[in-house]
Formats: C-alpha cells, structure tokens, sequence
C-alpha cells in the first residue's frame, strides 16, 4: 500500500472572549439543534456523509455497540445544522479532563460548502463547547477548546479555525497510508463529482 505525508495542526482557544463568531447566514433556512438521543445510525450517517470525500475512515469499522458507548459518555455532545430541514453538518464535542473540550468533528456535507455555513456552524459549536459545563451535572467549567485539522480536510478549514479566534499550539507530520476517499458508500463522491 502506498503511503503520504499528512500534516496535522493543533489549536485552541482559552479563553471564551478567543471566539469570533461569524455571521449568521442570510435568511432563516438554517438552524443548529443538538441531537440529544445517541443514535449510533445517525451519527454514522452524519461522519459518512462529511468526512467521506476527505478520507475520514478511523470510525467506519465501528460496531453498533461502540457507536452507541461513545455517545452515551456524559458530555458527549453531537450539534447539526440544518438547511431547510435537511442535514447540512455538524459539529461533535468531547470533554476531556480538567474543563478541556475537543471539537473532535466539525464539517459539512458536500452539497452544502460554499454556502457561508461552516462559519457559522463552527461559532455555534465553539459557544456550546465553552458552556458545555452549564448541561452536565459534575462538569466542570470549560477552560480550553481545542481542535485539530489536517492537510486532508478540506481546504478553508484551517483559515476557518483561525478566523473564529483559534490559535495555532502544534503541528505535525506523518507518513500514514494513502487509503481512498469511499465517499458515504462506496463510489458516491465519484458519482456526484462527475455529475451523473
């Protein structure tokens, strides 16, 4: 198998007054909603569906049961955009120890990149992010939010990160398997590239 260098930077923000929200999109056909029920078909749909044409494969081997272990950790959080009632993105909280929340997902579904979303969708989540503590009995108070992003996400995520407040803490660089983009089933992103 062929391999390829992917460089991945680490940011944060660690103070609440670091965020810089975005504008909201014009109109009213957008609206973020936490998913409260742990539903492992919906948040796998929701990877497939945003990862798939960047090369997110770690969590498409997972069983049912680790789907729904995972979402049942207390303070696990999943919030989706919606764009007129349909799945447009979404963003996946973890917290960590000591009042640390990672963004361990944020992105949006193919069709709806371009569209002035993402910015918005990753204010949102940052803001819940840093008052995660206020829905979780026992948390205590977000001191620091961190994500990290690569050189295969897609190509405004990082000046998106840095446009929202985050700040750049480390950066890597791997040699990992060069494995291909299977879209949300196999085949899917080619399809819809190619407009068919």
């Amino acid at each position: 198998m062929s391999s390829i260098v992917v460089t991945t930077w680490s940011l944060e923000q660690t103070s609440p007054a670091d965020l810089r929200p975005a504008a909201v999109p014009d109109g009213d056909t957008v609206g973020i909603v936490r998913s409260e029920v742990p539903s492992p078909e919906f948040s796998r749909f929701l990877y497939a569906s945003v990862g798939g044409d960047i090369r997110w494969t770690d969590r498409l081997g997972w069983s049912y049961a680790r789907w729904q272990q995972h979402l049942e950790r207390p303070g696990v959080e999943t919030w989706v955009a919606y764009d007129r009632g349909t799945p447009a993105g979404y963003v996946e909280l973890e917290p960590q120890d000591d009042g640390v929340v990672e963004i361990v997902y944020f992105g949006l579904i193919p069709a709806f990149r371009g569209r002035r979303i993402g910015g918005h969708l990753l204010s949102y989540g940052v803001a819940r992010a840093w008052d995660l503590a206020e829905r979780w009995d026992g948390r205590p108070p977000t001191k620091r939010v961190w994500v990290h992003t690569c050189s295969l996400d897609g190509e405004h995520a990082m000046a998106n990160y840095q446009r929202r407040g985050f700040r750049l803490f480390d950066t890597k660089s791997e040699e990992e398997p060069d494995v291909s983009a299977p879209g949300p089933w196999p085949g899917a992103h080619t399809t819809a590239r190619n407009g068919a």
